[in-house]
């Protein structure tokens, strides 16, 4: 009993210790040592600062075109144009949607009568929605313990029941496994 309870303590923050500075010898690795200076996280300081100026400077018009010419280029690489477009495209939705992750949703899957939670994706195109008879929606079902695998399923908009989660609260259920029950928004 003494040890699940060491446990329950200690890996919250082993993990979390394990993942900062993992981050922290990343970039020192990669900017840190290159550097003409050198101090413990100044790899860490000098990557925040590089993507701050990059996305300083990309709001101006030069550095907008020079980054889409840059993507033109890109672009007509045929395996550079795959691996380029499908990241650019996620950390797209990823960073300047509103909505990812916003709508906790319960809906039948895998099989009738079962109810999985899932959260409701970008709106559906014009090519998939026009060959649907009603109106659906696309509902993300992350797999448990890990949250970049799941699956996109299509679903009429009357089946699916909105729940009044807050989306940490759905993220927690999810990685958890559902050993940590969802809290409704306060």
């Amino acid at each position: 009993r003494y040890f699940f309870h060491g446990l329950i303590v200690v890996m919250p923050i082993a993990v979390t210790s394990f993942v900062v500075i993992a981050v922290i010898e990343f970039s020192e690795m990669l900017i840190g040592r290159r550097l003409p200076f050198h101090f413990p996280g100044v790899g860490l300081i000098a990557a925040i600062i590089i993507i701050l100026a990059v996305g300083w400077l990309s709001s101006h018009w030069l550095l907008k075109r020079l980054i889409s010419y840059g993507e033109k280029l890109l672009n007509s690489i045929p395996v550079v144009k795959f691996i380029y477009g499908s990241v650019k495209q996620l950390s797209t939705a990823v960073f300047k949607s509103e909505s990812l992750f916003k709508q906790a949703v319960l809906v039948q899957y895998p099989h009738p009568g079962s109810k999985a939670l899932g959260c409701v994706m970008t709106e559906l195109s014009k090519p998939i929605s026009s060959q649907l008879p009603e109106e659906s929606v696309c509902v993300f079902i992350p797999m448990s313990l890990n949250l970049t695998a799941g699956f996109n399923i299509v679903v009429p908009k009357r089946d699916i029941i909105p729940i009044d989660i807050t989306s940490e609260s759905a993220l927690q259920y999810i990685l958890t496994a559902g050993s940590i029950m969802p809290r409704g928004k306060e």
